[in-house]
This record gives structure tokens, sequence and C-alpha cells, in this order.
């Protein structure tokens, strides 16, 4: 119990989808994504820890992503049960962050069913040189994750489309995730996006995300000018 269940969740065979909005995470969402990350990667939690995990994760994105010059990072969220866009009434500025959030609110806000972080910080891509010098023109997708009753929806793939498209207003050419190697379904969904393994050299120590130890990944990338068979 406790132990970190950080990998991607598996939308095989998608059932009808609701009607789903998927757009960057603004601060009235904070709890929400809090909650599904949470939830989604640390199941075995229970109250008083699983609270403290929530509010600790909440307190980290309001103090902000640590996010390098001349680098982005973005939360999305898909929610379910709001209007479009164009019909909601918004507080606030898009100009103004509240750590790596979207300043603006609306009242009709909808319901966080998943969500997702897409960044060219590159922590967690190979450095290049000897000088170990950040990659740069490659987006990596993280924490993607779907409440438990609307998996199978269509929602992680409608992330990931996301992601990808912000990928290239960025000017990336290509998108990279880690995927737990225990979660096979998983690996086939992002296969059947386009992603392809990428094998890490013997002896290399490339970076991965900070899991708990027992856990290994499958390291997948995707060329944005690539299509999907």
């Amino acid at each position: 119990a406790g132990i970190c269940r950080a990998s991607q969740v598996a939308e095989l065979f998608p059932t009808l989808s609701p009607e789903i909005t998927v757009r960057e995470a603004r601060v009235e969402d904070c709890w929400e994504v809090a909650e599904t990350h949470c939830s989604s990667f640390f199941p075995d939690y229970s109250f008083p820890m699983d609270f403290v995990l929530r509010m600790d994760r909440i307190v980290g994105m309001l103090l902000g992503f640590s996010v390098p010059a001349g680098c982005k990072k973005i939360c999305l969220v898909a929610v379910v049960g709001s209007s479009s866009i164009d019909q909601s009434f918004y507080i606030g500025s898009e100009d103004i962050k509240i750590g790596g959030f979207d300043a603006k609110f609306t009242l009709n806000k909808g319901y966080v069913a998943g969500i997702l972080t897409v960044d060219t910080v590159a922590d967690f891509l190979p450095r290049k040189g000897p000088l170990r010098q950040r990659r740069t023109g490659i987006a990596y997708i993280s924490n993607v994750a779907v409440r438990e009753r609307y998996r199978r929806k269509g929602i992680g793939k409608q992330l990931v489309a996301k992601a990808e498209a912000l990928a290239k207003t960025w000017g990336c050419h290509a998108v990279a995730l880690h995927c737990d190697l225990r979660n096979p379904g998983a690996i086939r969904l992002y296969r059947g996006q386009g992603f392809k393994s990428i094998r890490v050299p013997e002896g290399a120590n490339w970076p991965q995300p900070r899991t708990s130890p027992d856990v290994q990944f499958n390291f997948m990338m995707k060329l944005l000018n690539s299509t999907t068979n």
C-alpha cells in the first residue's frame, strides 16, 4: 500500500464519449487536478495520507512550475459538462499566470475527467554534447491520467492530440514520453497514436520520471510531421 503506480491510463476499445472540452487548466481546477492525479497514480493511499498528498500537489501547483527561460510548460484538463469555450463567461486575464495555471476562471467550468502535462523543459530527455545541454524541439508529455469512471471513452487520446497541437505551435518537431512497462495496454495505445519505442543504449544513464524504484519505463517518441496509420 502507498506505492506510486505511475502508469498512464489505457483506453482500449473506447466507448461513446460524453461532451469533452480539452483546455489549459485554470486556478479553479486545482483541487480536481490534484484529485485526478493522486487517485490515478496513488490509488492505495487512504485518509489522512490521501488528503495530505492532494494538498501537497495543490501547493506545488500554486507555487508554480519551475520553467527555465525560453521553455514552456502547461497542464491540460479534459472537462465534462461545460459549455463551449465561446459561450463561457470569464473573469480574469489570460496574460496572468498563477503558478503554471491560467488565471482566468468561469462559473461554468465543468468537471475535470482527465489531465496531462506537456513541456519543453526537457528534464526527462537525454542531454546532448559534452556540456550536457538541454534538448530543444522536443515536447515531453507526462502525468496522463483519466478518472476511473471516464476511462475507455477516448479522453486520453484527446488530451494527447491537444498536447501535440500545442507542441507544433511551440515549434517542436517531436513529442516524447515515458510509459510504465507494467502497463502494456497504455503502450499499445501510444503505439496506435504513432509513438515508437526508443531503445536506450546499453549503459546509458538517461533520466526517468521520479517514481518508486521498482517502476521501469518504455521511452517513446513521435515525429509530429508523421502520419498515424
